[in-house]
């Protein structure tokens, strides 16, 4: 378990779940678990006892990922990055340099994204210019700085998933660049 970036503390799971990852990973492995679906592993730990099911999706990727079943930031419909920044500016600022085209060409090298759905100041649902993956931006408000938050799935393998995380890091600097 000590291989996994970003996992879930021992502490936790004993906590929410009356067992460690070690143990779980074990009881996994005694219903052959290695030669399981998603879903089949997911339902194994449903019919094991009371356990949450954030907790059985959890417990679950986790899983994979140790046994080798699942890659970091892969998700059931592809790949799925994360990448923040808090910059010292508005919301409504911040919001208005996604959404008006002629100033995000200002600080995005590919400004031709299609907006799916927009709520002003917090968040955009964006088809990403590869016309396949997603991205979520939302923009959370802190003082007299906001941070904007870039989800983005669906990504074609892991190859482009670090592509984009690196992507994303230089574009907000970009955009905190333009607020400065």
């Amino acid at each position: 378990m000590d291989n996994l970036k970003n996992a879930i503390s021992v502490e936790a799971v004993v906590k929410a779940t009356g067992k460690t990852w070690d143990t779980w990973f074990a009881w996994i492995d005694a219903q052959n678990g290695i030669d399981k679906t998603h879903k089949q592993i997911v339902e194994l730990i449903k019919k094991s006892g009371n356990i949450d099911p954030w907790w059985q999706q959890s417990i679950t990727v986790e899983y994979e990922k140790a046994r080798g079943l699942r890659k970091m930031h892969e998700m059931p419909d592809g790949f799925q990055i994360s990448k923040n920044k808090t910059i010292t500016a508005d919301a409504s600022a911040l919001f208005q340099a996604w959404v008006d085209e002629t100033l995000r060409k200002t600080w995005l090298d590919d400004p031709a994204f299609t907006i799916r759905k927009s709520t002003a100041p917090k968040t955009l649902r964006i088809t990403w210019v590869d016309g396949r993956s997603d991205v979520n931006v939302s923009f959370y408000p802190k003082n007299n700085k906001t941070q904007v938050s870039i989800n983005h799935g669906k990504l074609r393998d892991e190859s482009s998933a670090a592509d984009m995380k690196a992507y994303w890091s230089r574009q907000l600097e970009q955009l905190s660049k333009l607020f400065s």
